[in-house]
């Protein structure tokens, strides 16, 4: 018992010291472009990177990102120790194995796209098992979905991106998409997209449930001090008004220039 507790008491003030050590230090974190969660292109990187960026201020620290391909950003977030961890990542039951998850830095709403002149329409996703679909390499879409890809009922074509899939939906590479509803709505409110093309696209949303997307710290001591950490400091910020204010300002910046 006397020695549980003494190895239990010298773990928290482990916890405790690598907690406090990172308060005034640069947290460096890995991420895949992914407007308007997460870009160097969008002020603060994006919506989510700039609660993060909140979150770490209160701390009196600064948080970096740095970007990569999404594979890559897998590997260097979980696994390079020059990393805190990577974002913007929902959670899965494997990733929980893999990552200390922060609390939610995002909402997330994923939708079906397709084109209106070829349109889709399920009910449910089992509807899906004669249509080719889009997804991201590496991305997960929800339990349900993934399940059913696993079991050969869906049948999909990974891309690189995002913006690649909506390419290919365009050209009819494929019948639909898999793509968060506000990634599609930035993709498409974007210069590299004509007038065109946008009137084109039109998606379901009636497929897939809100989820949150999180900071996955690294799988260690270290890892956990800094979920803990992050987490207490992020009890302070609303996600729900931050993110409100951050888009509707991005919108104004964007009716602005236009």
């Amino acid at each position: 018992m006397c020695v549980r507790r003494v190895i239990g008491g010298a773990l928290c003030l482990l916890l405790g010291w690598q907690g406090a050590a990172m308060a005034g230090a640069k947290v460096r974190l890995a991420s895949e472009e992914w407007p308007p969660f997460v870009s160097s292109a969008l002020p603060d990187n994006g919506v989510s990177g700039a609660y993060v960026g909140a979150v770490y201020a209160r701390l009196g620290s600064a948080s970096t990102i740095d970007y990569y391909p999404w594979k890559r950003t897998m590997e260097v977030g979980m696994h390079d120790a020059r990393y805190a961890g990577l974002l913007a990542v929902w959670r899965t039951p494997q990733r929980e194995t893999q990552c200390h998850f922060s609390s939610a830095i995002g909402s997330t709403m994923n939708v079906l796209a397709y084109l209106k002149e070829a349109p889709v329409a399920p009910s449910v996703l089992r509807d899906l098992r004669h249509v080719r679909v889009g997804t991201v390499a590496g991305y997960s879409n929800g339990e349900e979905f993934d399940g059913l890809v696993r079991r050969g009922v869906l049948h999909v074509q990974e891309g690189v991106n995002d913006e690649t899939n909506l390419r290919k939906l365009l050209s009819k590479r494929f019948d639909a998409m898999v793509i968060e509803k506000r990634v599609l709505r930035h993709l498409l409110a974007s210069h590299r997209f004509t007038h065109a093309e946008r009137d084109r696209i039109a998606f379901a949303d009636n497929l897939f449930h809100e989820r949150t997307v999180h900071i996955c710290f690294q799988r260690s001591a270290a890892g956990l001090a800094q979920q803990r950490t992050f987490n207490e400091a992020a009890r302070d910020i609303d996600l729900s008004r931050f993110e409100r204010d951050y888009l509707r300002r991005l919108d104004t910046d964007r009716a602005t220039v236009q």
